[in-house]
């Protein structure tokens, strides 16, 4: 499963490198519990509910084809594979902005104040399963499940790309595809800006149907949404959105204020944790055929640890608590009982372990300057 594994490393790596050309070739100040958020938010659930969404895909695609696209030759049916996952996806994109319920799952990728790479790879945890309905059509009329998988990773990439800070006006490709400097203008707060530019990577889209903004605004701005300030912890910041929907007053409790931790602390958390993460697609990939109890017992303790690392950076007693917990039963469980031999999973897990010791006798920790009141949402 290394062809999986291997845009997750490409990823972290751009990401990181990207925010220290920012931080110190340019002397702008980066926000790196920030950063570790983006990263945390929704990628490791995004391996149960993408494998969803393909399971789906190539069930309709099996039993339910109209077969329509078999006869043309094949340049043809992956230019027409290309320019229709496009077309789904801005009216995807377009709905979650209009409809309330699809806008509690996307606000989480707007809720993001800075704008670079790791924006792009922010999400909810349900992303994912909102786009089921949206691309079942490609399966219905016999676009190929490695088509439809190939071309999501490629408009995905220029998504991604999409939200650099780094790259300036492209020249004429402004006139075909979604640039950075369109995209910028779509995380502008002013509702006015941030509902246009809804395409993913051909601006066409976006001329065609009225919602195209060329330039972001004169007057200072600044990015995200209107509002409570976030969570940082993932679990909260996908479900509050949908407390808030349904009129729900239960928040969680507020910090006492008194520290926090490190950035550094917290993103060397963060990395270890990905670590195991590309472990886990490496050996399993999306994994929805034949899933397997320690499969699922990985999955739930990475996800749990990226909720611990958002309560460190809340400043949360409980999450140093959890991640010693967390951290101490990887090798437990994965070494100890199951037996596993591999040197990856050793070393991995040997680190992290180290880590949840350290930070639990204190590595890491400030005090507070003033008081860090609990995100509502």
């Amino acid at each position: 499963m290394s062809e999986l594994a291997m845009p997750i490393l490409f990823m972290l790596f751009v990401v990181i490198g990207e925010a220290l050309v920012l931080q110190y070739a340019q002397r702008q100040q980066v926000n790196w519990h920030d950063l570790v958020f983006n990263l945390n938010s929704g990628h490791i659930m995004l391996w149960l509910f993408r494998g969803l969404e393909i399971t789906c895909y190539g069930y309709v695609a099996a039993h339910f084809s109209l077969d329509l696209l078999s006869s043309w030759p094949p340049v043809l049916m992956w230019l027409f594979a290309l320019l229709a996952w496009d077309f789904g996806f801005y009216w995807l994109h377009r709905l979650h902005h209009h409809l309330r319920v699809l806008w509690a799952v996307h606000v989480v990728h707007h809720q993001g104040e800075h704008f670079n790479l790791s924006l792009g790879v922010r999400n909810s945890w349900y992303s994912s399963l909102t786009s089921i309905p949206f691309f079942l059509l490609l399966a219905l009329l016999g676009v190929p499940l490695s088509v439809f998988v190939t071309v999501s990773i490629l408009h995905y990439s220029i998504q991604l790309f999409n939200h650099n800070a780094l790259t300036p006006k492209l020249g004429w490709l402004e006139y075909i595809l979604v640039t950075p400097a369109h995209h910028r203008v779509h995380h502008v707060k002013d509702m006015a800006y941030s509902n246009q530019n809804f395409g993913g990577s051909f601006i066409f889209w976006d001329k065609l149907f009225g919602t195209f903004c060329p330039s972001l605004p004169e007057t200072p701005f600044v990015y995200g949404v209107s509002g409570d300030k976030p969570s940082a912890n993932p679990f909260w910041a996908s479900n509050l959105p949908f407390l808030r929907y349904f009129r729900l007053r239960w928040r969680p409790k507020a910090t006492n204020g008194r520290f926090s931790y490190s950035a550094l602390s917290v993103f060397s958390g963060a990395m270890l944790l990905f670590a195991l993460v590309i472990g886990y697609v490496y050996q399993y990939g999306y994994g929805y055929s034949d899933i397997s109890w320690p499969q699922m017992a990985l999955l739930v303790l990475l996800a749990l640890g990226s909720m611990a690392l958002g309560g460190m950076t809340e400043g949360h007693r409980w999450a140093v608590a959890a991640w010693l917990m967390i951290t101490l039963s990887l090798p437990l469980l994965f070494i100890g009982y199951l037996g596993w031999s591999q040197r990856y999973w050793h070393l991995a897990m040997a680190l992290i372990t180290l880590h949840g010791v350290c930070v639990a006798l204190g590595w890491g920790r400030v005090r507070a300057l003033k008081p860090v009141e609990e995100p509502h949402g």
